[in-house]
């Protein structure tokens, strides 16, 4: 779907005001790109769904426009212009959510190496949409910032660490350096001041979750 979809998506997710979510993922750009829809109406329509969902009550993670020119099969000179129109999107997808209050985490070229490796089991039968085991191998990339965003992280990974180069910034820088940079979170942090609205840039480690051990059957 397109950006333009998430009218509908948020409404029907909020149609039962006394089942409101505490959290909502958001993965969306891909599309928007290939059907060259300009960056500002799509921004437009997710800036919409974060401001609905913040409303309501539910905390929001974007994950941004991945970068196409990772895709093989996409070949230059398509494959620069395809990843210069994601970088571009992915930047002000940033943004725009971080200003409704929600935060994204920049997919860029993270999971490129991955589905290039794995092509058959990471990709759809079209070979341009992932498969269920590729939509679960993004959402991992989302994962830490969906579990700090419901208080679920290590707190003491929480405060911003210098090593990572992670600290406040104003939200349009923030977004430029995540936009170049896969892996990073971006977060709302301060009020608006002289050089317009801050934010949290965080480089979360990635960790992997191991396969849970089948239980035995009680007395055995």
């Amino acid at each position: 779907a397109c950006s333009d979809d998430l009218d509908r998506q948020v409404a029907l997710v909020l149609a039962d005001p006394d089942r409101v979510p505490d959290i909502c993922v958001i993965m969306v750009g891909a599309n928007d790109v290939t059907h060259r829809m300009p960056a500002t109406r799509s921004v437009r329509h997710l800036s919409s769904a974060v401001r609905r969902l913040r409303t309501a009550g539910a905390e929001v993670v974007v994950g941004t426009c991945p970068d196409l020119g990772t895709i093989e099969r996409v070949r230059q000179p398509l494959r620069w212009l395809a990843r210069r129109a994601s970088r571009q999107l992915a930047a002000a997808q940033t943004i725009g959510a971080v200003e409704q209050g929600g935060r994204t985490v920049s997919l860029g070229d993270l999971l490129g190496p991955e589905f290039a490796q794995n092509p058959r089991e990471l990709f759809g039968p079209d070979n341009y949409h992932p498969s269920a085991e590729g939509y679960a191998t993004a959402a991992m990339a989302v994962l830490p910032s969906v579990c700090a965003a419901l208080g679920l992280w290590p707190a003491e990974e929480e405060h911003p660490d210098a090593l990572r180069r992670e600290g406040f910034l104003p939200v349009a820088r923030a977004a430029a350096e995540a936009a170049s940079e896969a892996g990073t979170e971006v977060a709302a942090a301060m009020p608006t001041g002289s050089r317009g609205p801050w934010a949290l840039l965080k480089r979360r480690r990635r960790r992997r979750v191991s396969e849970a051990e089948p239980s035995s059957p009680s007395g055995v």
